[in-house]
C-alpha cells in the first residue's frame, strides 16, 4: 500500500497524503499508515 518505509513522522505523513489521494478516507489513511509503521495512534473520541 503505502510507498514510503520507515517510523518517522515524515514518511508516516507522506503515506497517510497518498492514501488519501488514492480515495481513502482520512481515518481510514491514519489508520494504515501507522499500522505498516508498526506504531499505533490513539485518536479521541467525543464525549458520550
Amino acid at each position: 500500500m503505502p510507498c514510503g518505509k520507515g517510523k518517522s513522522s515524515k514518511a508516516i505523513s507522506e503515506n497517510i497524503r497518498r492514501l488519501i489521494h488514492k480515495g481513502y478516507p482520512q481515518k481510514q489513511a491514519i489508520a494504515i499508515a501507522y499500522s505498516e509503521a508498526g506504531l499505533t495512534k490513539k485518536i479521541k473520541k467525543g464525549k458520550k
